[in-house]
């Protein structure tokens, strides 16, 4: 099992990651909250990751914090929850976000997420309410400064994230075109269109 990894950071591009950690690179999968907080291409990089063997492949996913990976291993236990939707959660919301929406028990906020139903989003309140990792920060905390991606067109890049990440290409094409996108990155590009899609 690889537990972690501590390398360089070669390329990112939501929701793919390429460390290279001495000489090897190893290709992850990352939500948008561990990307805000990625260093820039080039700089050393720590990441907590995930191994899920599949008959066809082996998925590595990677997480800034213990508290995300933990996180994600608890959402795959919900019944109708894999790999794919708990890196949806994960983006759509932080980690802070999504334990306020278990403990309100916000089924509507949780259904805005691509691949969660109603059904689903209860299984998630009733399973994940007394399971959540303790070391969650608290809604309101300061997170860091969102890092630009790689020089591209960052509203196609920003589209291209959405769908990788289950959102229809209309729905991520209607929530950018929703974004002030002047002067911004594809990363907060992202973010603002993720909120957007959450009110």
């Amino acid at each position: 099992m690889i537990g972690w990894l501590h390398g360089v950071l070669l390329r990112k591009e939501p929701p793919a990651l390429l460390v290279d950690v001495g000489g090897v690179g190893y290709e992850l999968e990352a939500p948008m909250t561990t990307f805000y907080d990625l260093p820039a291409v080039g700089e050393p990089v720590t990441l907590y990751t995930h191994l899920v063997v599949r008959q066809d492949a082996h998925l590595l996913y990677g997480f800034v914090r213990e508290s995300q990976r933990r996180l994600f291993r608890e959402l795959l236990k919900v019944n109708g929850v894999g790999p794919r939707v708990a890196l949806a959660v994960l983006s759509g919301l932080s980690d802070a976000e999504f334990s306020r929406c278990v403990v309100d028990e916000d089924i509507a906020r949780l259904t805005k997420v691509p691949g969660i139903g109603r059904k689903t989003a209860e299984r998630l309140v009733i399973e994940l309410r007394d399971k959540l990792p303790k070391d969650i920060p608290m809604p309101g905390a300061a997170t860091a400064q969102a890092v630009p991606l790689a020089p591209g067109d960052p509203v196609s890049e920003a589209v291209s994230a959405l769908v990788s990440l289950g959102y229809k290409p209309n729905e991520a094409s209607r929530a950018v075109r929703s974004v002030s996108t002047q002067g911004l990155g594809a990363e907060e590009i992202i973010r603002q269109a993720l909120k957007g899609m959450a009110v």
